[in-house]
């Protein structure tokens, strides 16, 4: 286990330093989605955010404290494009030269974001975890500072951010759901919420297809597993240590969704919520379908963790 960890006043100085440069993301009640689900189901908006996901609240954070000199040596990581939006980013803000590992078959709307954003991008490897290594390899060669999309306190605290906006939008809260990939996002919110509201239920989901850090959860140790979901957002292989240990503290449950299961929530999504979600972002959704007999009549926070949709994800999402 790492010696690292994450507190409730990590996610509160975080928030200090992330309010200059980003807004608080929309929670917004859907009556539609409440009808569905028998219950009363707020969606929180991370896909509004200026990167169209969650990770840049930890990008900032964790730019915001690099030292001068870390500034000048400059960042390398690796991300399936979320996590490299959300570093390229911060980066431009505070002036730090950033380079980011993609997978070969990585998300083109994400990489051209990337790109537009001032940041370096490399192509590498079949997936997330052959590009990761990859960083990791350059950042030895060259002394820029890796980024562990992952097991990095500054990232989770940052993140953490919108389980504080949850809170303090919608006390009532009884359950929350968040998707998981590398699981930065869910171990920052359920380390919030529980710390705030020990009687909330916070349950983390990933694809079946991608299932390691649930694998790891369930066995207490880690488990590599297949990668094979089209959701890149969950598409990892490996888990990362420092996720796993505030999950197993503070997670209620976690559970995998099909690959139908996460397009027929973005559908729903589309047509409930007038927002484009990707896969990632529908997860939470999915679930909820899933555990609908134990969410009736429950206050209910959904976060849609991201918006990066290609158009030809959308055309082959509307045509199926």
């Amino acid at each position: 286990m790492p010696s690292l960890s994450v507190t409730l006043t990590d996610v509160l100085k975080a928030r200090q330093v992330i309010a200059p440069h980003l807004q608080p993301t929309p929670l917004r009640h859907y009556h539609g989605l409440s009808q569905l689900l028998g219950a009363k189901v707020y969606v929180k908006h991370e896909n509004h955010n200026p990167t169209g996901a969650f990770k840049v609240r930890g990008g900032i954070n964790f730019i915001a404290h690099l030292s001068e000199a870390g500034r000048r040596r400059g960042v390398i990581t690796a991300s399936s494009g979320n996590h490299g939006q959300s570093i390229a980013y911060a980066s431009r803000l505070f002036g730090v030269r950033a380079t980011i590992m993609l997978p070969e078959n990585a998300n083109p709307v994400k990489a051209e974001a990337i790109r537009n954003m001032g940041a370096e991008i490399v192509f590498h490897g079949r997936d997330f975890d052959d590009a990761k290594m990859f960083a990791e390899s350059q950042a030895q060669k060259t002394g820029a500072r890796f980024i562990s999309s992952g097991d990095e306190p500054l990232l989770i605290s940052g993140v953490g951010t919108y389980a504080l906006e949850i809170m303090e939008n919608l006390p009532e809260v009884e359950t929350l759901i968040a998707p998981v990939g590398g699981g930065s996002g869910v171990s920052g919110c359920c380390l919030v919420a529980k710390t705030l509201k020990p009687s909330v239920r916070v349950i983390g989901v990933q694809a079946e297809k991608a299932p390691s850090a649930y694998l790891s959860w369930k066995a207490g140790q880690r488990v590599e597993a297949k990668m094979e979901t089209f959701a890149e957002g969950l598409a990892t292989r490996a888990p990362f240590d420092l996720p796993q240990s505030l999950m197993r503290e503070w997670l209620d449950d976690f559970l995998l969704v099909s690959e139908d299961e996460m397009r027929e929530a973005m559908r729903i999504l589309i047509e409930h919520t007038r927002n484009l979600p990707e896969a990632a972002g529908a997860a939470s959704l999915a679930a909820a379908l899933k555990l609908q007999a134990s969410l009736v009549g429950k206050n209910v926070a959904l976060v849609m963790s991201g918006g990066n949709i290609t158009l030809d994800q959308l055309r082959d999402l509307l045509t199926r």
